[in-house]
């Protein structure tokens, strides 16, 4: 269209490649609209937990010190209690990460002596020393602390049934982890339907194991979660999904009130738990960024499909394809050869609003065992939710692109990638 040609022109966006993304948006606007549906239902679902929980302005207010009686504090976990279909949930500005949130649920839950069997192959990266995978001596793992690890991965197994898991779950397995997210892997990520279906053979073999899903980047992605489908304990951030772009911080935790309990024994300390956590700023933040968040979520997938579209139709390998179903934010896109990485990354960030200046390089992150570029020109820092790219600078080289608080600018930071390919 001529009246977009002339205002991404001011972007520097040149008229061949922005063809190229009209062409690969009118591809995948049928898929696109499937979204709508999927928006509309969790939002009324969000807006029902508003009106049944009171929210009122009352709850945006602050605490100080301890935080004893924190309106705006017990008010929020109730929401999110009611949102996720669970008995309880802990959501505290404390909670600095998704592997913060996870970490809080394995120290509080296992004790030594106990089993943690991830059944969908390696953790993230960031929860590899918490576990005690690697370099953890004096860490305080869980490794140290005589809790023993054992993975296995169901994308590999040819088939799932009681059978299968029976082999790898033993007296000693207290918890089953589930990465709902592919993270730093070629896979699919999982889908609530397939989820269900393993829960139920879990619990049929031992009742009293503990489900923890990680849900990290899989909120308001379909229309249930994980704790609706037999999940014990789901663990976020609220600096992606269910922040809806407005979190300047946090995490969460939801499930029943025993375990809950337990973890925030580990979140301050045992016999004072929950009680206390204060926040000195207004709670506004959490409460409109929640109600937002399926607003945002859908805009952050159609941004993934028309990323997926345009890839593809130009020969890239795409994970998901544009026409799959989606179970979480994330886009994977495989790139030949490192510096066509490093290059779409740094084409992200130039779309930024934030930081466009800046060039991002491959740097030796905290937490991973090999240099990764981020590209994350967000308003809140690392936020995922927002119009991101990240990846592991090493073989297959592979981009992972998250978020996009409108569709509109993930559309232009597609165009503003690919022009940094092509240059």
């Amino acid at each position: 269209m001529k009246n977009s040609r002339n205002l991404l022109s001011m972007l520097s966006i040149k008229d061949e490649t922005l063809k190229i993304v009209e062409e690969g948006e009118k591809k995948c606007r049928q898929f696109l609209t499937k979204i709508d549906d999927v928006v509309l239902y969790n939002q009324a679902k969000v807006l029902t937990a508003f009106q049944q929980n009171k929210i009122g302005q009352r709850h945006m207010t602050l605490s100080t010190g301890y935080g004893y009686d924190d309106i705006g504090r017990d008010g929020l976990e109730q929401l999110y209690a009611c949102v996720f279909k669970t008995e309880d949930a802990l959501v505290r500005p404390q909670i600095v990460s998704g592997t913060h949130a996870i970490a809080l649920c394995l120290y509080g839950i296992l004790r030594p002596g106990d089993e943690l069997l991830s059944i969908t192959g390696r953790p993230y990266d960031t929860l590899e020393e918490t576990i005690g995978i690697r370099d953890s001596e004096g860490n305080g793992s869980l490794k140290e602390l005589g809790v023993s690890y054992n993975e296995i991965d169901i994308n590999h197994m040819e088939t799932l049934n009681k059978s299968s898991f029976e082999k790898y779950i033993t007296e000693k397995t207290k918890m089953i982890f589930i990465q709902r997210s592919k993270g730093y892997q070629w896979r699919p990520s999982l889908s609530i339907e397939n989820m269900k279906k393993i829960i139920n053979i879990l619990k049929d073999i031992n009742k009293d194991l503990i489900i923890l899903i990680d849900n990290c980047y899989g909120e308001f992605t379909q229309t249930t979660e994980p704790t609706e489908i037999g999940a014990d304990i789901i663990a976020g951030s609220l600096i992606k999904n269910p922040g809806g772009g407005l979190c300047p911080t946090g995490g969460y935790i939801a499930g029943p009130s025993d375990l809950i309990e337990r973890i925030t024994y580990r979140y301050s300390s045992p016999g004072i738990g929950r009680e206390v956590g204060s926040y000195a700023a207004s709670y506004l933040p959490f409460f409109q960024g929640l109600f937002m968040a399926p607003h945002v979520v859908g805009q952050a997938i159609k941004s993934a499909i028309l990323f997926s579209t345009v890839f593809k139709d130009l020969g890239y390998e795409v994970n998901p394809q544009p026409e799959e179903e989606r179970c979480d934010i994330i886009q994977s896109i495989k790139f030949p050869t490192a510096k066509q990485l490093i290059s779409f990354c740094q084409g992200i960030q130039k779309g930024s609003p934030i930081d466009s200046f800046v060039q991002p390089e491959p740097w030796e992150m905290p937490g991973y065992d090999h240099k990764v570029i981020m590209a994350a020109g967000t308003f809140i820092q690392g936020a995922s939710i927002e119009l991101s790219a990240d990846a592991p600078v090493k073989p297959p080289y592979i981009a992972y692109v998250q978020g996009g608080l409108t569709y509109e600018h993930a559309k232009i930071g597609l165009a503003t990638a690919l022009q940094a390919i092509q240059d």
